[in-house]
């Protein structure tokens, strides 16, 4: 029924779309595209001196994305505006810290609600971050990351702002929980502090959302958020597929198609760990080292690629590597369930997922529950991890509305069990919504609600 369904809106969306591909005002002079710089290579990233001295979440530096934002690096989205904000920040280690968030306003947006949707970067180089992979012609090595603006797009449909922070920083710090988590929330705080720039509101309702690694982002700074951030007023997050436990996905993957996770993981966390650095170097097998240190020249895609299938015992001298002192002593401070939310979350998590292991998940959730935290857990039986990314969209968008609506959460804990979280209720009508909508604006539809007269 699902593809029967599907397959009669397809046709029409692609009729709508190109009619309204049709009516967008052409213009003689066409826009010359800038040539891409690298995040390293471009004086943009680089904060002013002095800005130490600053509140995290000061705005260092504004300016328009230099090239609209693009999906799979191809395809142009028709945005009102987009900005790039340079803010500081503060690493796990509390050092200041700069770093990019990027900002969408759709047509006829609401500058009351603001997105904030944290990416599944997954990578140790820096030319993996939002601000640099969603921009046209930069090529698909941030192939993930670019075909997450298509959930973006549904939350600007609705007339939402989106930001999507650079949260892993400078150094690509991939996994280090508590840099993901304050580079969030400092992203809130620069954006609501915008409004001379993006017309964003000071008080504007803010809400959360990310998967896999986006949720790694999003749970740590739902977790940090009354310590770090405490005056940020967070309507709630949804979490899909979430990282509880790095040492679990480690082990889950190895051998596997997406082992290349684990030296971007671990070469993340050694970037704001020099005991662990020191440690990798040291067992490191030097005819593999270079090998190894190609995940930091490379987005997840890439490393995918590189490493498929492979034992990544193979790469050191020393077996259950990961269990020594000074492995374990970083993978524990990097699980989560040490901070308590307080702020109602979505959960949403497939039972079957290989790169994620559900146990985890399963135990923050009754963790939380156990602490006062308001949650709505679903546990899917026929998603894998990828897929419960498009299946559970629908389910996570259905909930942020409600929050951005003001429907009141129903206090405690629930936990759902569902077949397919694509079967949710009203999940397939914003299924229908999102391809009519999304293969418009792969064509150039004007992004926002009712933008098209």
């Amino acid at each position: 029924m699902l593809a029967i369904d599907i397959w009669r809106i397809i046709p029409a969306a692609l009729v709508c779309a190109s009619l309204w591909l049709s009516s967008i005002q052409q213009v003689s002079a066409v826009p010359v595209r800038r040539a891409t710089v690298l995040p390293q290579n471009d004086p943009f990233y680089s904060p002013p001196a002095g800005y130490e001295s600053t509140a995290p979440g000061t705005i260092l530096r504004t300016r328009p994305v230099p090239n609209k934002l693009a999906a799979f690096s191809l395809l142009p989205q028709n945005l009102a505006n987009a900005w790039q904000i340079l803010y500081r920040t503060t690493d796990s280690n509390g050092n200041a810290q700069a770093t990019v968030t990027t900002v969408m306003e759709p047509h006829n947006a609401d500058p009351t609600k603001v997105l904030s949707y944290q990416v599944a970067e997954d990578s140790s180089y820096a030319a993996c971050a939002p601000s640099y992979t969603l921009q046209q012609g930069v090529g698909l090595d941030g192939i993930v990351t670019q075909a997450e603006l298509l959930l973006m797009d549904a939350a600007l449909d609705r007339g939402w702002y989106v930001v999507t922070p650079d949260y892993e920083g400078p150094d690509s710090s991939f996994t280090v929980g508590m840099q993901a988590g304050h580079a969030t929330l400092d992203s809130l705080r620069a954006v609501l502090a915008s409004s001379n720039v993006t017309n964003v509101q000071a008080n504007a309702s803010v809400a959360l959302w990310g998967y896999s690694g986006g949720a790694l982002a999003s749970g740590w700074a739902a977790e940090l958020q009354p310590t770090y951030a405490p005056e940020l007023k967070i309507l709630g997050a949804a979490l899909g597929g979430t990282p509880v436990d790095l040492n679990a996905t480690l082990q889950a993957v190895n051998k596997g198609p997406f082992v290349g996770l684990v030296p971007a993981g671990i070469l993340g966390l050694a970037s704001q760990n020099p005991d662990l650095q020191t440690y990798i170097d040291s067992i490191l097998i030097p005819s593999k080292r270079d090998a190894f240190y190609k995940a930091k020249s490379q987005c997840l895609a890439g490393d995918i690629l590189e490493f498929v299938f492979q034992d990544i015992n193979t790469y050191v001298n020393k077996t259950d590597f990961l269990n020594d002192p000074v492995a374990v002593k970083v993978l524990n401070e990097n699980h989560m369930g040490k901070y308590v939310p307080k702020i109602p979350l979505h959960m949403y998590h497939a039972i079957h997922d290989e790169i994620v292991p559900y146990p985890p998940a399963q135990a923050l959730y009754q963790q939380y529950c156990s602490q006062g935290v308001s949650i709505d857990f679903t546990t899917d039986e026929l998603s894998e991890h990828a897929i419960l990314l498009i299946t559970g969209s629908a389910s996570a968008l259905l909930w942020l509305e409600a929050r951005f609506n003001g429907t009141p959460v129903t206090p405690g804990c629930s936990n759902r069990t569902v077949a397919t979280s694509a079967l949710d209720p009203g999940a397939l009508q914003v299924f229908g919504e999102l391809i009519f909508n999304d293969l418009g604006d792969l064509l150039g539809k004007p992004l926002g609600p009712l933008s098209i007269t």
